[in-house]
């Protein structure tokens, strides 16, 4: 009787354990009060997050390009975990490298955002999870050895942000359209010193 009483309270301890760890990613339990930092941003609450999704969303897509930027991995890497974690870390850094892989880079950086348009957002907050549903169009410039192309591609996508480790990352990335139509002008690229 004293051993199934034991082997109960070690079971009820270990469930706590296991349950404690899971309330979120870090094992830290989360309140409403606690604000997590953002690219560019305040640092902001559950709360904030969700009201002001039209400002973290962007924030957070341009460090993305930024790493889309990078032509070594391990830069690519690191700036794309300053904003993602987990499967859309993963997702997102193989679709880079899957590029580089095609020959889609040169030495030097090959693409300059100049501005990122949300089109159209819609928010819905999962415990400390925020599901956002966006369309947003880069504006950037693309290089090509001797000329450069003002680009404008329209993106669609469900996201998920969430705070992690002190702050907003983008948790899960599912790209749902891809719109080049709106591709801009060529022009001759700066000389180079």
């Amino acid at each position: 009787m004293a051993r199934a009483g034991l082997f109960a309270a070690v079971l009820l301890v270990g469930i706590g354990i296991v349950a404690w760890v899971l309330m979120t990613p870090t094992g830290d339990q989360i309140s409403e009060t606690d604000a997590f930092s953002a690219p560019g941003l305040e640092p902001m609450t559950l709360d904030q997050a969700q009201n002001d999704f039209f400002r973290l969303t962007p924030a957070l897509l341009l460090v993305v390009y930024q790493a889309f930027s990078e032509v070594q991995e391990d830069s690519i890497y690191d700036t794309l975990a300053s904003v993602t974690h987990g499967d859309a870390l993963e997702y997102l850094y193989l679709e880079r490298v899957g590029a580089m892989a095609g020959g889609g880079l040169e030495e030097e950086a090959d693409q300059e955002i100049h501005e990122i348009n949300l089109l159209y957002t819609s928010v819905m907050r999962e415990d400390t999870a925020l599901n956002i549903d966006a369309s947003w169009q880069v504006i950037g410039t693309v290089g090509h050895a001797e000329h450069l192309h003002v680009r404008g591609n329209t993106y669609s996508a469900a996201l998920t942000v969430s705070p992690i480790d002190g702050a907003w990352r983008i948790t899960d990335f599912n790209l749902l359209d891809v719109d080049r139509d709106s591709a801009g002008e060529t022009f001759e690229a700066p000389a180079t010193n």
